[in-house]
């Protein structure tokens, strides 16, 4: 895990972000780990994440009956990271039980009753029958009335009397000595204060945010993440994992936290592809790496059907995803350079081609490290512009092999040859570079081989 770690706090931007989702059995160790790879101070928040209820075999078990997972968020340089501030539904908060009617007209006309009173009079009945009518479903309707009506919803709510300007002082003075009349003052870059019997006027309004492309009551994001439950994980993406399988919901909240569209996502432990369907999804461009079977028998399935918008699960209805993109499938090879077991020592390695590789394998490995397209004809063997070509050879380069070669070119054009070994007085033309394997391989990359 340490090497993952590390590798993945060198490939994050200083804005980037890392969640590492856990269970309590490794979570304190992790802590520790991280706290020394990325440093205490950029440990952003530990998530407590309840994925299950208290139902089931669980139920029975004696002690605690454990529901929770955990999600650890550390950046890479918190004074750089840009948090995109979150918020969560919540239910309806009944202290906003007044209503005014005549909202529209001027404050010192409004006229205030019971949202009781309020939500009956939208259904031409009394509060009794539209209780008797709606039995079950009352307050479910009386939700969608406050919600519709937001802006006329109000609490009265006692003002902090010395917390507030000096103007808003001798307001809530005027209007405690004057109870039945609404007092108003105008601010510049707050709400408007409204005043009544001493109080403030709250508008229900205020508390509604945006969250999955519709207002609902809204409150900050916290670190106890109990609004998404696991249910009919099983059916999401269309591919079925017996253990380890993330809601996309829980995915998509991790990704609008810390991503813009465009940004990039890396997930190093695929599964069964959530987080690459979400990621498409919401725009973001991404990697994940997978080993074994579970890229044909889950990821690339998943992500085909997210591609041709026949992925109705998960967050799509949320984001309004309708199918388009495209991804590119990769095989990791084996390493193009090893370490030579009879020549190395462990202070001092010594790089050898891998034997697996042939001819092919090479020139198509140096022209991906070199970033040249790889074409399977003549002496030119990889390209990276019309001017720019690559040869690779395993023989030895000799200035009559180095002539014959530069005869390939015009003088307009260059070329990049990559040898084994050369003669020692080479006359080479400017147009051309000559590079050594495995020397200036090393150079560009990492070969250590896994252990």
């Amino acid at each position: 895990m340490r090497d993952r770690l590390d590798l993945i706090h060198t490939l994050l931007r200083d804005d980037g972000t890392l969640f590492v989702h856990i269970d309590d059995n490794e979570l304190g160790y992790l802590v520790v780990l991280l706290d020394e790879i990325f440093r205490r101070e950029n440990r952003v928040a530990v998530i407590t994440f309840k994925q299950g209820s208290a139902t089931g075999h669980k139920a029975i078990n004696p002690g605690c009956v454990n529901t929770s997972n955990f999600v650890l968020i550390y950046a890479k340089r918190k004074a750089a990271w840009m948090n995109h501030r979150l918020f969560t539904a919540r239910e309806r908060d009944k202290r906003y039980s007044q209503f005014i009617p005549n909202r529209k007209a001027s404050y010192q006309s409004w006229e205030f009753t019971t949202l009781g009173k309020a939500f009956a009079a939208s259904r031409g009945k009394t509060e009794k029958e539209v209780k008797q009518e709606l039995g079950d479903g009352y307050e479910r309707q009386m939700d969608q009335f406050v919600l519709e009506n937001a802006d006329s919803v109000t609490q009265l709510a006692k003002p902090n009397y010395e917390g507030v300007s000096a103007a808003a002082r001798d307001l809530i003075d005027q209007s405690s000595a004057e109870p039945d009349r609404v007092f108003h003052l105008p601010r510049e870059g707050h709400e408007d204060l409204y005043l009544l019997k001493g109080k403030r006027i709250l508008f229900y309004s205020s508390k509604l945010k945006k969250i999955d492309g519709r207002y609902v009551a809204g409150e900050p994001l916290t670190t106890i993440w109990d609004d998404i439950l696991s249910n009919n994980l099983h059916q999401e993406g269309g591919v079925a994992l017996q253990k380890g399988k993330k809601p996309e919901g829980l995915i998509k909240r991790v990704v609008e936290m810390s991503t813009a569209e465009g940004d990039w996502v890396l997930d190093s432990f695929a599964g069964s592809g959530t987080t690459a369907a979400v990621a498409h999804k919401m725009n973001r461009r991404w990697i994940t790496c997978e080993l074994g079977e579970l890229c044909h028998t889950h990821v690339i399935p998943r992500l085909r059907r997210v591609v041709d918008g026949q992925d109705s699960s998960g967050i799509t209805q949320a984001v309004n995803w309708k199918g388009g993109g495209g991804f590119k499938y990769y095989r990791l090879a084996e390493s193009l350079l090893v370490r030579d077991k009879d020549l190395s020592t462990k202070n001092h390695p010594v790089y050898i081609i891998n034997p697996r590789y042939n001819e092919r394998m090479l020139i198509q490995a140096i022209c991906k490290v070199e970033n040249f397209r790889y074409r399977n004809e003549g002496r030119l063997h990889g390209i990276s512009s019309e001017r720019r070509f690559l040869h690779v050879t395993t023989r030895l380069l000799t200035q009559g092999i180095l002539d014959s070669l530069a005869e390939d070119i015009g003088p307009d054009q260059s070329l990049l040859i990559y040898c084994t070994r050369k003669v020692r007085e080479l006359r080479v033309p400017d147009n051309i570079d000559v590079k050594k394997i495995p020397r200036d391989l090393l150079a560009k990359c990492d070969f250590q081989e896994d252990k």
